[in-house]
């Protein structure tokens, strides 16, 4: 008898080390089944987020190239209302007296040999034009206006030149229209900053195919008021 109820405590030990064996071996198939699932959910999840930014940068470059394209398109589009002079018929001497030029403002031409400083400066006194003339040459875009021009025009044009480099801005009096816009060889009339034509105007002529001196700075000239 007492060697039958042995036997009968070492099977019921031995049953119960199995159970919990197969429990344990039971727990870590769920966890391994988990840890795949969860490996399988984050490669798909990768690989989503990498097949979205890839996808993204190929939109941005191609948004880019697209507007690139469309901006040279543009540049070479003449704009409507503008005046052009032959620029290879416009003087380029250094002089040290004035300067009669035919136009107001002046659109080239023989000059002072020192610029006016046109890194997005805003004078609020009249400058020399011998001296805007020479920025003109370094590929600036001089904007001029009058008294007759709106004081919210003469503000907005204000900024735009503040945020632009080779660009100038100044009271001319005796000029034909109230707002003025003037590269070398280029120049345009508008009514407001609005005009769409101003920043067509900026964007084609801005160190623009016309500069007869590509690459010359902007600063380190004549400071006005």
């Amino acid at each position: 008898m007492t060697s039958g109820k042995k036997t009968s405590k070492s099977y019921s030990k031995n049953n119960a080390a199995h159970d919990r064996r197969a429990r344990i071996e039971a727990a870590r198939k769920i966890e391994a089944a988990r840890e795949r699932r969860n490996r399988i959910i984050t490669i798909g999840i990768s690989g989503v987020v990498v097949a979205g930014l890839v996808g993204f940068g190929v939109y941005v470059i191609n948004k880019e190239n697209a507007e690139e394209k469309q901006t040279v398109a543009e540049r070479k589009e003449p704009i409507t209302g503008e005046k052009v002079w032959d620029a290879k018929k416009l003087g380029q001497t250094h002089v040290k007296g004035a300067v009669s030029y035919p136009d107001k403002p002046p659109v080239g031409g023989d000059h002072h040999q020192a610029w006016m400083n046109c890194d997005a400066k805003v004078y609020k006194e009249p400058i020399p034009n011998e001296n805007a003339v020479h920025s003109l040459e370094h590929g600036a875009v001089w904007v001029t206006y009058t008294d007759k021009a709106a004081k919210a025009d003469v503000e907005k044009l204000e900024k735009k030149v503040k945020d632009t480099s080779y660009s100038l801005m100044s009271p001319y009096k005796d000029q034909a229209g109230a707002i003025m816009l003037t590269a070398w060889g280029k120049q345009l009339t508008v009514d407001s900053a609005d005009d769409p034509r101003v920043n067509k105007f900026f964007s084609k002529y801005v160190l623009g195919e016309q500069t007869p001196e590509k690459g010359a700075t902007c600063s380190g000239g004549v400071e006005g008021k």
